[in-house]
């Protein structure tokens, strides 16, 4: 039996009459709207808000990811040195958010990066949903290996059809502290978190315990490129340490928050994939050539925002036809001259976006949330981008802190 791999923190909350301009969404949404952080920006310019602790991925392409780690570092310090947190020792967070598929449940919590391992056969007690592209770490590795803080949008989720670690506390809430409780910004729905600690928090605890029973304590539902570059860090910074100081060094652990994947709340959302810079017409031709079966799986397509298309396609599993797919629009990207592809949450985006000249999207279908552990464990990760949890606006908000130096 394997130890836990989630565990309560030392996690630190602001202390700000403002929590709608501190809490902004996670930067890997909305990376081809830039509209959407332009109004962000406007909006948090000279506020208080994790906008400045944070790297937009919807401005790599014009700013310098060194120059962004080093400003959000900055703000970082700022906030430490100014004393804009408390922090809430030996303590999970209970979070209950209002999203699209009604309100979703959650424990914010440090997760051990020891037990993670987001290799495609991972036999860890942790491991990714999908495919790790390395190109995406660098990044993320810039903003944390010199901040002082962790900010989390990851979201990680247990096999727990009983019920007994997450959904016990809705009813102690009356008996917890009350941390935050407020609207979030561009439509993200409303939001409650509460402290865990004491008994609650050891009740908490003991039922993960038994998730230690189970080939796969935990799968990453969102963030996996973040957690992945938590642990290539840890990883260096351990090598110079002790076994005894890697035992409770800060960097071992990242703060995340915990979902029930039975929970009402959690739906999986398709991610559609969008190619700009190519002839539609061509690309829709030879993908019938490659991929296209009359027993197939169906895929919908998309040009010009209105003409729309079905095609099946090869791919024994849900999984296998994303495989499929997506190998087929690296292989004709890298034939085109100045195609590319990005990969949109919403349908609407996509339409919207495919009214571009030259540009072809694919709605893909929704995934049964009772297909993510059993594909994990037997077949191993799912390709990139496979599925989101909720629609682009229910992504975690940056919220709670933890300090890792």
């Amino acid at each position: 039996m394997s130890q836990p791999a989630f565990k309560t923190a030392d996690i630190l909350v602001p202390v700000t009459g403002d929590m709608e301009d501190w809490s902004v969404i996670a930067c890997d949404q909305f990376t081809s709207e830039r509209e959407y952080w332009d109004r962000v920006e406007e909006r948090c310019a000279d506020k208080l808000s994790t906008l400045h602790m944070i790297l937009p991925e919807a401005y790599l392409g014009s700013v310098s990811p060194l120059d962004m780690a080093e400003s959000a570092n900055a703000a970082m310090r700022g906030c430490l040195d100014a004393g804009v947190f408390e922090t809430l020792k030996d303590s999970y967070v209970y979070v209950e958010r209002h999203v699209s598929a009604g309100v979703r449940r959650g424990l914010v919590g440090a997760l051990d990066l020891e037990a993670y391992d987001y290799s495609p056969h991972s036999s860890s007690p942790v491991r990714a949903s999908e495919r790790t592209v390395a190109d995406r770490l660098p990044p993320r590795m810039k903003i944390r290996e010199n901040a002082p803080l962790e900010l989390p949008h990851i979201m990680v989720l247990i096999d727990d059809p009983e019920k007994c670690v997450v959904e016990p506390l809705r009813s102690r809430t009356h008996a917890m502290r009350r941390l935050y409780d407020f609207d979030l910004m561009e439509n993200g729905g409303h939001i409650t978190g509460w402290q865990v600690s004491g008994e609650d928090a050891k009740r908490v605890s003991e039922a993960f315990a038994t998730m230690t029973l189970r080939p796969v304590q935990i799968v990453i539902g969102d963030g996996n490129h973040s957690l992945a570059a938590a642990k290539e860090l840890w990883n260096r910074t351990k090598a110079s340490l002790t076994p005894e100081e890697a035992e409770n060094h800060p960097a071992r652990y990242a703060l995340v928050e915990l979902n029930n994947v039975y929970d009402s709340g959690i739906e999986f959302e398709p991610i559609h994939r969008v190619v700009f810079g190519v002839d539609p017409d061509k690309l829709l031709e030879f993908m019938r050539q490659k991929l296209e079966i009359p027993d197939g799986r169906e895929i919908e397509y998309c040009v010009g925002g209105e003409r729309r298309g079905k095609m099946r396609v090869r791919g024994r599993s849900f999984g296998g036809m994303i495989e499929m797919l997506q190998s087929f629009i690296e292989e004709y990207v890298a034939m085109s001259d100045g195609g590319e592809v990005d990969y949109i949450h919403d349908e609407e985006s996509l339409l919207r976006l495919t009214c571009q000249p030259g540009t072809v999207g694919f709605l893909l279908p929704g995934m049964d949330k009772s297909e993510l552990f059993s594909t994990v464990i037997s077949d191993g990760v799912f390709p990139k981008k496979s599925f989101s949890i909720g629609h682009a606006r229910d992504k975690r908000y940056y919220l709670e802190c933890r300090k890792i130096k």
